[in-house]
């Protein structure tokens, strides 16, 4: 009896270690900040050994912008959660529930920003994000960023979404710091540059795409049968713990909270308590679920319609490499490309890099083949929100020049929120021969012109994700998983 006594309190402990490690604010899918998000180590490997005698030419960047505030929407909804809740607590005294079972601030509970009438702005955590990731790159290229600044020579592109370019304004600030005699940091004006948003195919191309608005539209239903079994279980979960008449839409809204508070304000004691674990888990898996089908590899047309940015980061090495064998003065030509867009934006052209795929999922993307649901928990996956696309997250392509007797002469390397990253295109690796990410990067796409994809009559069914014209159930069964709350 003193054996089973023993086991039970050592499983006790570690559960409660379990608990304790468990940290939500990994787990708030696209919604996670760049502080947390940048440690992770997913998919990120050993950098290669980039030769000493070569030297980086020229530098591409596509990031999202920074922490923003909640959209005019959902402060309305959250408004409304604050009295839906007030009338649950009622509710719940009326039948003289126990008190201890009602969290405390339930009843109390206001709106962080309650008054507020419009939303979506680079909130300062945003703009600290942004302004220090523009520091890091300075200090990690210096040779990049040597020269005086000159709009043709460090190109600044945002779209016309003010959180967006208010990143690359952040971001310049930082890049630029003590390079110029404004204030006393020394700062300096600079140029950012932005398209109109109906026009914009390199940054907005889900905007300007009709059949990928089209195909949207007509899945987003579909997405959300995926996900109604997951919140219908943590939602009788949730009400039977706490004893309150929770319904749906009520869950649906305090995961929002608990996103918005845990990224936002670093509050994890309040509505992110109402989850265990394991539903957060299940709660983020649904929330990438969505990613995955509506941005991601679910569809070969969430990432072919972004061609036109991967062909123009392409461009920009060629112009690079143009420079250096005419040997133009410093001064006369680019030497970096910085672009400041969306999740909808760096999703799509981390799928076309082929990122947080193996080898034959890869080869399946290059041949326009679907890819399997990401697994749900507590299988693991890569497929994942958090690290693909949290505020501020960013790809790096870096083109190195070679000494003249090398072969071949010029590298790219590939940086995903700061770190080597495996590319499949480049056998696994982070740095391979331009020429080899060209080929098998780049090329596989050539075939589908922008007009073609998106504003001729196309066949969406042809480019949709095959579960998708299977219930929910039959998914879930055929693929062996169950839902653990």
């Amino acid at each position: 009896m003193k054996r089973v006594w023993i086991i039970l309190v050592c499983l006790f402990v570690i559960s409660q270690a379990d608990q304790e490690a468990f940290d939500v604010r990994h787990h708030l899918s696209t919604v996670t900040r760049y502080s947390v998000s940048k440690e992770v180590t997913q998919n990120l490997i050993e950098g290669s050994n980039v030769p000493s005698d070569c030297t980086p030419i020229h530098l591409n960047l596509v990031a999202r912008h920074g922490t923003r505030s909640p959209t005019k929407k959902r402060l309305r909804e959250l408004e409304n959660l604050a009295g839906r809740l007030k009338e649950l607590v009622r509710d719940a005294e009326a039948r003289k529930l126990p008190s201890d079972k009602i969290p405390g601030w339930l009843g109390k509970y206001v709106s962080p920003w309650k008054g507020k009438v419009k939303g979506g702005e680079l909130i300062r955590q945003g703009e600290d994000e942004l302004y220090h990731l523009g520091i890091r790159v300075r200090e990690r290229f210096p040779t990049l960023f040597e020269e005086d600044y000159h709009p043709d020579v460090y190109t600044i592109r945002a779209t016309q979404i003010p959180r967006a370019s208010a990143s690359a304004v952040a971001f310049g600030m930082g890049l630029f710091s003590e390079k110029g005699e404004l204030g006393p940091g020394r700062n300096r004006a600079f140029a950012v540059t932005s398209e109109n948003r109906a026009s914009d195919t390199k940054l907005r191309f889900f905007e300007c795409c009709q059949n990928y608005k089209s195909y949207r539209k007509a899945k987003e239903p579909a997405v959300d049968k995926l996900k109604e079994p997951v919140l219908n279980k943590i939602t009788a979960s949730v009400a039977k713990r706490h004893g309150l008449s929770f319904t749906k839409q009520d869950i649906s809204s305090l995961w929002f909270l608990c996103k918005q508070e845990a990224s936002l304000l670093n509050v994890t004691n309040q509505s992110c308590e109402l989850f265990t674990p394991s539903e957060v888990a299940l709660l983020e898996w649904a929330d990438d679920l969505e990613v995955f089908m509506l941005k991601g590899y679910g569809n070969s047309l969430n990432y072919k319609m972004g061609f036109p940015l991967l062909e123009d980061v392409l461009h920009s090495m060629e112009e690079a490499i143009k420079a250096r064998e005419e040997n133009l003065p410093p001064g006369s030509y680019e030497k970096a490309r910085l672009r400041f867009a969306h999740a909808e934006t760096i999703v799509p052209f981390s799928c076309l890099l082929g990122l947080f795929l193996d080898a034959s999922e890869f080869e399946k993307i290059q041949k326009e083949k679907p890819l399997e649901l990401p697994p749900q928990p507590p299988k693991t996956r890569d497929f994942k929100g958090s690290t693909m696309a949290p505020f501020g997250g960013n790809n790096m392509l870096v083109l190195y020049s070679c000494p003249a007797a090398s072969s071949p002469k010029y590298f790219v390397q590939v940086l995903h929120n700061e770190h080597p990253i495996a590319v499949p295109g480049c056998d696994g690796k982070d740095f391979c021969p331009l020429e080899d990410f060209k080929t098998k990067v780049v090329t596989p796409h050539l075939k589908h012109a922008f007009d073609n994809l998106c504003n001729t009559n196309l066949d969406v069914s042809k480019h949709t994700h095959p579960s998708s014209k299977l219930s929910f159930w039959s998914w879930l069964l055929g693929s062996s998983q169950k839902t653990e709350l």
